[in-house]
């Protein structure tokens, strides 16, 4: 029976794993010096060896005659091992046993020692695909397990494993195999099998796998399938990128600002079923490497066939890298909405045609907003919307000339305003209503000020804050510090417009002085039923 390279080719021992020296070293270290954790979590992208690595791990920890910490592929444990018939080793695919019931079968099973190993290991694959509550009953066995029980995870997503778990395990991070290291291997695997591979050939599927050992391996399989001689024709023929000259056009027509063109070209594609997702994955592709064109002269990182990197450098330079960047953002954003709609050729020729506008139009919409312009806008806009809030006229706000601050940034006294108080009338005050509103607004950007003005009460008439305390050292506080122009700032925020502010103590009210109108305001204020409680 035919069995896949990937299967028949995975690796035996830690020395037949590629492009991971920093994990195998490591793990091969600690079973040679009997330091072994009770918990191990295996993350990294697909098919860089994760579950390779627990199994040899597995195997070794349990093999009969080790060998400085390397399994010796000789014993019953190894060949159990090697033909999955080893009852000891427990692997579960997490993402169809997901449920809270198979993680309590797994904690009830650990409390029997093992038949034939000294350790029961469970490998659990794609362990973040386990529920909530699956997790939660895994947990307390993870943290005590017993001591002929060991746990190996693996994930593909480590952002989704709750860091109870991580904070548990020894987390070993697998890196993206090199396509050199991919390169060679699969060389290696051509002269052990019938079939010859040329080296172009395998260059290209190693570049095409990403760094994946099991898709090379994958798409040599089916190489083989196409022809035993693998060439690079047989390599883009099986991998499907032969005949992509459909791209080029479209790319060209991008660049020429050829909507008409584009949009017939995309067409003919949907009529003869071209799968649309898959086409926006081939362009962005092309589009990284335009971008690699106009960065970078090493030919070896371009994902492609050696006969388009001359098509792709004749493009870049058609290209601005304004331009590149701009096409690959749209050609992105269209990727992430096309699995979301129904109509995907309408969503791609609205992409299509965004591709093809003009330079100025792109350039606006492509454009990030500048932060301190931005800042302004909003800013402009809560003050309107107060204004408007407060019946203030839209024309009297944008018309009104902004008047020279009551305090200056140096934090001298605040001025006397310009206005005869003898000729103001105590029933002209009006009670501050919103006053426990902007004590809030102060406090957060003073919170000993917001405290100062506890008890306090506030009358407006005009463009006069009158403030009453009954704390005198808040107004020592006043005439010292920047607390005028603090609440000044916040008034301005939230009305759209500037107010003169009058501090005064209500402890300098006099009994029965009614030809004081200084007193009258501040009898006013001290009857007065709003005072603030600051919590």
């Amino acid at each position: 029976m035919y069995q896949a390279l990937y299967r028949k080719w995975r690796p035996m021992t830690f020395d037949d794993v590629v492009s991971q020296p920093h994990i195998t070293t490591t793990l091969h270290n600690q079973i040679k010096s009997g330091k072994i954790a009770h918990a191990y979590l295996f993350t990294g992208s697909r098919g860089t060896g994760k579950t390779t690595c627990a199994r040899i791990f597995a195997k070794a920890v349990n093999c009969l005659s080790s060998h400085d910490g390397a399994p010796c592929l000789q014993c019953d444990i190894c060949n159990e091992m090697d033909n999955q018939t080893l009852n000891d080793i427990i692997e579960i695919d997490a993402a169809s046993n997901t449920g809270v019931d198979d993680m309590r079968e797994l904690r009830e099973s650990t409390a029997y020692t093992p038949e034939k190993c000294k350790y029961k290991v469970y490998i659990i694959d794609e362990v973040h695909m386990l529920s909530v509550n699956a997790f939660n009953a895994l947990l307390k066995i993870l943290e005590e397990p017993p001591e002929h029980v060991k746990f190996i995870f693996a994930t593909t997503e480590l952002h989704k494993v709750p860091v109870t778990i991580l904070s548990r395990c020894q987390v070993f991070n697998f890196r993206r195999i090199r396509p050199e290291d991919i390169e060679e291997r699969i060389k290696y695997i051509a002269s052990q099998e019938d079939f010859t591979l040329t080296d172009d050939a395998a260059a290209l599927i190693a570049k095409l796998a990403d760094g994946g050992m099991r898709d090379a391996l994958s798409l040599l399989d089916q190489c083989i399938a196409y022809s035993k001689d693998v060439s690079i024709s047989t390599v883009s023929a099986a991998a499907g990128i032969a005949g992509r000259d459909y791209l080029f056009e479209l790319l060209d027509c991008f660049a020429d600002k050829n909507a008409p063109k584009a949009i017939s070209v995309i067409g003919k594609l949907y009529d003869d079923s071209k799968d649309m997702q898959r086409l926006i994955d081939e362009l962005i592709s092309q589009m990284r490497n335009v971008m690699l064109a106009k960065t970078v002269s090493d030919n070896s990182i371009f994902a492609c066939l050696p006969d388009e990197i001359e098509k792709l450098r004749q493009l870049s330079e058609k290209l601005s890298m304004e331009r590149v960047l701009y096409m690959l953002r749209t050609l992105q954003d269209c990727a992430e909405r096309l699995p979301r709609v129904s109509a995907k050729r309408i969503e791609i020729e609205m992409c299509t045609i965004k591709l093809c506008r003009d330079e100025e139009s792109k350039s606006q919409a492509s454009a990030p907003v500048d932060s301190t312009e931005l800042s302004a806008i909003m800013n402009r806009l809560a003050k309107l919307e107060k204004a408007v809030a407060n019946g203030v006229r839209i024309d009297s706000v944008k018309q009104e000339k902004q008047p020279e601050p009551l305090i200056e940034p140096d934090q001298s006294p605040l001025p006397e305003p310009k206005m005869d108080m003898s000729k103001i009338n105590p029933d002209d005050l009006k009670p501050l209503d919103c006053w426990l509103d902007i004590i809030e607004r102060i406090g957060e950007r003073d919170a000993s000020m917001a405290g100062f003005l506890h008890g306090s009460t506030a009358f407006v008439y005009e463009t006069l804050l009158f403030i009453t305390v009954d704390n005198d050292f808040f107004l020592k506080m006043f005439k010292q510090t920047s607390c005028g122009k603090v609440i000044a700032e916040v008034m301005l925020d939230y009305f759209g417009k500037h107010f003169a502010i009058r501090v005064r103590s209500a402890k300098n009210v006099v009994p029965g002085d009614d030809s004081n109108p200084l007193s009258k305001l501040l009898a006013k204020a001290k009857n007065s039923d709003i005072a603030v409680d600051i919590k």
